[in-house]
């Protein structure tokens, strides 16, 4: 009884191939595929990264937009509160005199504790008032904001900001508390 012929696999020139060529071609072909998959993996990862990294922005821009309002009613109430009318304490020097007011004896806070800028981590830049301290205070860092509308009417200048430096939460007297 004779054996059936295998069929044989063969190469353009009608050769037989061999076990090995066959194998390296299959390699190439799987190494091509692997690569393919890392180049879709890393592109999906970048955008990934980006969504993330715009999601901690603007979590990082909502805690500016609560903490610089919470920083203007603060100074607004310091201010209202002034004793005597003298302009030298109306306004206070830095955030710890909104935490324990030193005009007075007995504890008075307009403030929960000093809040640092939240974009950059570090110390507010304070608007300066008229006689000494601050009105307000400013971001200090240079980055675009993603949010642009839909800011409370008390924040005028914030729609067309360039910059977080450009969001300015100051109570300005005799204004209606925004600065136009």
């Amino acid at each position: 009884m004779q054996r059936p012929k295998m069929a044989r696999f063969t190469t353009p020139g009608n050769q037989p191939a061999s076990r090995s060529r066959l194998k390296r071609t299959q390699q190439g072909f799987a190494y091509m595929w692997a690569l393919m998959m890392v180049l879709v993996m890393s592109i999906y990862l970048g955008q990934v990264g980006e969504a993330w990294q715009n999601r901690i922005q603007r979590a990082k821009e909502e805690e500016l937009l609560r903490m610089g309002a919470e920083i203007k009613m603060a100074v607004k109430r310091y201010n209202e509160n002034n004793i005597g009318d003298n302009p030298q304490t109306a306004y206070p020097k830095t955030l710890q005199d909104l935490v324990q007011d030193p005009r007075v004896a007995f504890p008075k806070r307009y403030l929960r504790k000093a809040y640092k800028d939240p974009i950059t981590g570090d110390d507010w830049q304070y608007i300066g008032a008229p006689g000494g301290g601050f009105v307000g205070v400013a971001s200090k860092s240079g980055l675009k904001p993603l949010k642009n509308a839909n800011f409370p009417e008390d924040t005028p200048g914030f729609v067309d900001a360039k910059s977080y430096q450009d969001w300015r939460f100051a109570h300005w007297p005799n204004r209606g508390g925004g600065r136009r």
